[in-house]
C-alpha cells in the first residue's frame, strides 16, 4: 500500500509520509543496510536515490536501485567486489558500476555536475562534491529526493514528497534551465505523465510548448527509448496528447499530429486522431489475448499508426465523400521510414509495418463467405504475426452502433474458428508446398535457378488453393504444369 493512502497532501502531513517512506525503507533490508554500512565504513556517503525513492512513496516495489556516492568509480568498484554475486562496469565513464545483490539490481553513481553546451546532445559529466548538488542536477523534483544510508536519513530540497502526493510534475529549477540543459527531458515529462498518471505543473508545460524544438538536438537513439517507455506505460494516452498539444510530436513523431488535419468542418467523418488512441486503448485491453510479454510495444505502435497514411491518400468525392484508397500501403511504407529514422531494430520495423498493411485485410469477410483458400492466404501473409494482427483488428473496430460492432465481432470470432480449424487440419502454422525444392529438381531435372522458384511458387499457390495435396498428387500436378509451361 502507498504510504499516502491515509494520509492528505498538506503540509502538516508530510512529515508522517516521511516517517512512512522511510519505514517502507525496511522491506529493502538487508540489503540497503549492508551497503550503507560498506561505503560509511570506507568513509564514503551513499544514499538510496531519485526514481526508487518516488516508487516506495507510490507503494511500487522494484527490485532495481540506484544509489549515489561521494566514492569514485574505482572505489565503488572495489566496494561491491566480494560483496555483491556479480559487478559490472559498463557505465564506468559515466561514473555507473553495476552490480547484482540476490535479486536485487544495484547501480552506485558518484556524484555528479553536470554541464551543457547547449548546441550539444550530451552532457559533460563531471564528479560533484555533495548530495545536495547531485540532487540539484536531477530531472524532477519528484527524482530528486534521497535516503541517506546507513542513517535513513530522508532528504528532499526541492518538495517532491508534496510533488508526489499531488501527482505533480516540476522541476528542482525553472523548466527553461531544465529542459535547456536536457531536451530529453521533455519527453521524459510526458513518459512520467502516461507512466505514472501525473500531471506537468503549468510552468513545465509552457516551457515544453515554446521549446519542443529543441529536442531536435536529441539523438535518436534517446528519444526511440523514451517513446518506447511512454507507448508500453499504464496511461499511453495522456503521454501523447501532451506530446502533441505541446509541440514535441511534430519533432519526433510528426505523423501523429498531422492525423489531426484529416477533420474537416462538416465532420463527414471520424476523427483519425481520436479514433488512433481508441484503437490503441482497446489493443491494450486486448493484451491478454497475446502469447508473447505484455505491454507489447509492437501491437500497441501498430495500433497507434495504423491510420498514418490517411492524410496522403484522402479525396473528396462527389456528395463530400471522403476516401482514403490504399492508405494501409502508403502508411506501411511511412511507418518503416519513420521507425529508421528513430533507429528501431529492424525486427520491429517489419512487424509493425506488416501489421498496418494488413490491417484492412479483414473487411469484407463479413459481406460474404471467405474461401477456405482465401482464410490460408491470410494466415499465410501475417505469418508469426497472426496474432497480432487478431488483436488490431479487433482493435480498429470504434463503432458506436451496436449492432454493427456487434456484427464485427462475430464476423472475426468465425474467422478466428475457422483458421483454428484449418490449423487442426492441416497444420496452417507450417505453411509450405508437398514437394521442397530439392524435390521440384529432381522431379524436373533441372538444376537451381529461377526455374525452381517458380515451380515452388506454382506449388505454394497449389497448397493455399487447394488444401494439403500429398508428395504424389502434387507430382502429378507439376509435371502437368511444367509440361504446359514449357
Amino acid at each position: 500500500m502507498s504510504p499516502f493512502a491515509d494520509q492528505s497532501a498538506s503540509a502538516g502531513s508530510l512529515s508522517g509520509v516521511q516517517r512512512r517512506a522511510v519505514q517502507a525503507l525496511l522491506e529493502l533490508a538487508p540489503v540497503v543496510d549492508q551497503l550503507g554500512s560498506r561505503f560509511a565504513d570506507a568513509g564514503h556517503e551513499i544514499a538510496l536515490v531519485g526514481g526508487p525513492v518516488r516508487d516506495i512513496l507510490l507503494g511500487r516495489g522494484s527490485k532495481d536501485l540506484d544509489f549515489t556516492t561521494s566514492a569514485h568509480p574505482d572505489v565503488i568498484e572495489r566496494l561491491l567486489s566480494g560483496w555483491a554475486d556479480h559487478v559490472w562496469d559498463i557505465g564506468k565513464a559515466f561514473g555507473t558500476i553495476g552490480s547484482r545483490k540476490g535479486d536485487w539490481v544495484l547501480e552506485v553513481t558518484t556524484y555528479r555536475s553536470e554541464t551543457y553546451d547547449p548546441t550539444s546532445r550530451k552532457p559533460e559529466v563531471a564528479y560533484g562534491d555533495s548530495l545536495e548538488g547531485d540532487l540539484a542536477r536531477r530531472d524532477f523534483a519528484m527524482n530528486a529526493m534521497a535516503v541517506r544510508l546507513p542513517s535513513r536519513q530522508f532528504v528532499d530540497p526541492y518538495g517532491g514528497i508534496e510533488d508526489v502526493a499531488n501527482k505533480r510534475i516540476r522541476t528542482p529549477g525553472t523548466p527553461e534551465d531544465s529542459f535547456s540543459d536536457d531536451p530529453l527531458r521533455m519527453m521524459r515529462a510526458a513518459r512520467f505523465a502516461a507512466q505514472l498518471g501525473f500531471t506537468p505543473d503549468p510552468a513545465v508545460v509552457t516551457a515544453m510548448t515554446a521549446m519542443a524544438d529543441r529536442i531536435t538536438i536529441v539523438s535518436a537513439e534517446r528519444v526511440r527509448d523514451e517513446l518506447e517507455k511512454l507507448i508500453c506505460a499504464d496511461h499511453p494516452r495522456i503521454g501523447l496528447d501532451l506530446l502533441v498539444s505541446t509541440g514535441l510530436a511534430k519533432h519526433v513523431l510528426p505523423e501523429l499530429p498531422a492525423l489531426l488535419e484529416t477533420a474537416d468542418e462538416h465532420q463527414r467523418h471520424k476523427d483519425v486522431y481520436q479514433h488512433s488512441l481508441t484503437v490503441l486503448d482497446q489493443a491494450i485491453d486486448l493484451e491478454p489475448r497475446l502469447s508473447v510479454p505484455t505491454p507489447d510495444f509492437v501491437v500497441r505502435f501498430a495500433a497507434l499508426i495504423h491510420d498514418i497514411g490517411k492524410p496522403k491518400t484522402r479525396r473528396f468525392e462527389d456528395g463530400g465523400k471522403v476516401t482514403f484508397h490504399h492508405h494501409d500501403v502508403k502508411g506501411a511504407k511511412m511507418a518503416r521510414k519513420r521507425m529508421k529514422a528513430l533507429r528501431f531494430s529492424n525486427e520491429q520495423i517489419d512487424q509493425v509495418s506488416k501489421l498496418i498493411e494488413l490491417h484492412l485485410r479483414f473487411h469484407g469477410y463479413g459481406e460474404g463467405e471467405w474461401t477456405d483458400s482465401a482464410v490460408r492466404r491470410y494466415v499465410r501473409d501475417a505469418g508469426d504475426q497472426l496474432e497480432r494482427l487478431h488483436v488490431l483488428t479487433r482493435a480498429d473496430c470504434t463503432t458506436r452502433n451496436r449492432r454493427k460492432a456487434e456484427s464485427l465481432r462475430a464476423a472475426y470470432d468465425d474467422l478466428e474458428a475457422r483458421i483454428d480449424r484449418l490449423k487442426e487440419q492441416e497444420e496452417l502454422d507450417a505453411l509450405r508446398p508437398d514437394l521442397d525444392g530439392n524435390q521440384i529438381m529432381q522431379i524436373l531435372d533441372i538444376p537451381p535457378g529461377r526455374e525452381v522458384g517458380e515451380a515452388y511458387k506454382f506449388l505454394m499457390d497449389l497448397r493455399l488453393d487447394e488444401g494439403p495435396l500429398g508428395e504424389e498428387r502434387a507430382r502429378e500436378k507439376l509435371l502437368q504444369w511444367w509440361s504446359e509451361r514449357s
